[in-house]
């Protein structure tokens, strides 16, 4: 969604992952006169306009009225407060409605969306990276999407980083739980990296810096050519150093607790999911 596309975006909350989504199509060449963002707080909302040059407002009923795009990007517990006030407004205009709220389905944002519910509608699940255009998003939407629609929502999303659409609405608290939170686990492997680095006579900037570098290395690599197997072994020399600390890996049971993590977050998007639905 780039410069001269003659669309205007608007969002619904400007926190973090909103804020991450404006600068990467900013940085993409969309003009910042064509993007408008709904913000509660007033801090955040004068930050965004000082330093990215965008319109901002307090009503989102503003937002509504001039978006051809509009991103939901509030908490899944504040989106049925946040779209029945614009019910009316939405039924006129029908733009395409993008929600990056986790956990909610299809149905329960057309049923906040009450007479807009014919509305296209999209869920997509960014994540931080998308602020640097290096981010990774899943994307759903139900049969009576339009090709068309689903190229605006894959363009607007994809100025981010890759997109990968989800034909199985179910899955995707899956991709929430692996993309949408994957960087922070990324973020405390390395912090336990460090951390071990130091408990075993390294400075402490050191082992902080030598942490993230190689975090950021290793995610280069896996960019460039993502078979994951493929890299460890590439790095991993039979009998040596590597093979030692991946074999202790295993033996403490890196996998199960990987998995478990996992399955909480899934667990914990439906739970965010229930409760909005009886907000």
């Amino acid at each position: 969604m780039t410069r001269g596309s003659g669309e205007h975006i608007g969002f619904l909350g400007g926190g973090h992952m909103g804020r991450a989504l404006v600068v990467s199509l900013l940085r993409q060449g969309a003009d910042p006169a064509s993007i408008t963002v709904g913000e509660a707080d007033a801090a955040r909302r004068d930050a965004l306009a000082t330093e990215l040059g965008i319109r901002t407002v307090a009503d989102n009923l503003a937002v509504a009225l001039d978006a051809d795009i509009l991103l939901l990007a509030v908490k899944p517990q504040d989106m049925y407060a946040a779209l029945r006030p614009l019910q009316d407004v939405l039924a006129r205009r029908r733009p395409l409605l993008i929600s990056i709220a986790a956990g909610l389905t299809v149905a329960q944002l057309r049923d906040a969306l009450g007479a807009a519910a014919s509305s296209p509608v999209v869920r997509a699940m960014p994540n931080r990276p998308a602020m640097l255009g290096v981010g990774a998003t899943g994307l759903h939407a139900p049969p009576d999407v339009s090709a068309a629609d689903r190229a605006r929502a894959a363009a607007v999303l994809g100025a981010a980083g890759i997109v990968a659409w989800i034909e199985d609405e179910a899955l995707m608290d899956a991709v929430t739980a692996v993309c949408g939170s994957g960087p922070a686990y990324f973020f405390r492997l390395a912090e336990a990296l460090a951390e071990a680095g130091r408990a075993q006579g390294l400075p402490a900037e050191v082992a902080d810096r030598l942490a993230a570098a190689t975090l950021a290395g290793a995610g280069a690599m896996a960019a460039a050519d993502p078979q994951l197997a493929a890299l460890r072994e590439s790095v991993t020399s039979r009998g040596g150093t590597t093979a030692a600390a991946l074999a202790q890996f295993e033996a403490d049971g890196l996998g199960r607790s990987v998995a478990r993590a996992v399955e909480a977050a899934v667990v914990r998007g439906r739970e965010l999911a229930a409760a909005a639905s009886g907000a």
